[in-house]
């Protein structure tokens, strides 16, 4: 039989906010149409985390796989992510909200990496509800520059080869400050994870449902929250 250990809810949530583009082909409509809708859906779920308990919300925007989708649609998401930091900012100041971008920042404009750089030096003394934003981000790319950056550090001898390990590559990790992900959600129906924080999400707790992303609610969110609850995690131990 397992304790009684108190239930206790996810401290980060990560979520991979897919079927912004069916949505808005089912409406007749552009796919840019459903990445706007899905930018208004973010502030919901953001403004929903602090009283569920969540402190950390971390959304997959851009991966680097993306690139591949039509010229149109690239150039589109790349003006909604600068219009979304310009129209947001202010307010996720005034809301505590702490914003911080990963990925491959050099592989993106000029301009939108000057404002990502502007919101994070914003909202950087903010204790809110601590947002991250995955930008042109992937995870086997996240592990092979962070594995460049340890290797030039065992080169330059400030790092012992038999001192590298499981705990020593995090550090060198786009999300060398955030806590691992509890729970991974993603929506639309697809069951895979789509190269997004697979180190980190090796013990997270997964949630794929069939709601597309413009549609997801706080109230959604906030059944996945307290499912998450009732979980019995025992990171590869027993129950006694």
């Amino acid at each position: 039989m397992a304790e009684d250990i108190p239930a206790t809810g996810p401290r980060h949530v990560a979520i991979i906010m897919d079927g912004n583009g069916r949505w808005a082909q089912a409406r007749g409509r552009p796919r840019l149409f459903g990445h706007h809708a899905g930018a208004k859906r973010v502030k919901e779920i953001v403004r929903a985390c602090r009283p569920l308990g969540v402190e950390y919300l971390t959304i997959f925007g851009f991966s680097t796989e993306n690139w591949k989708r039509t010229q149109a649609e690239v150039a589109g998401l790349m003006s909604l992510f600068r219009q979304y930091i310009r129209k947001e900012a202010r307010a996720l100041k005034a809301e505590g909200v702490r914003v911080r971008f990963i990925g491959d920042r050099p592989g993106l404009d000029a301009k939108l990496r000057a404002l990502m750089d502007e919101l994070e030096e914003l909202t950087k003394e903010n204790t809110g509800v601590n947002l991250t934003i995955a930008l042109n981000y992937g995870g086997r790319d996240e592990v092979a520059r962070a594995t460049q950056r340890l290797a030039q550090d065992v080169a330059a001898g400030q790092l012992k080869p038999e001192d590298v390990n499981e705990e020593t590559l995090p550090k060198y990790l786009d999300t060398c400050v955030l806590p691992d992900p509890d729970l991974v959600v993603r929506t639309s129906g697809e069951a895979r994870i789509s190269n997004f924080l697979l180190w980190q999400s090796a013990y997270a707790e997964y949630e794929f449902i069939d709601t597309l992303w413009p549609d997801f609610s706080k109230e959604e969110f906030r059944k996945l929250v307290d499912a998450y609850s009732r979980r019995d995690r025992r990171f590869g131990a027993v129950s006694a």
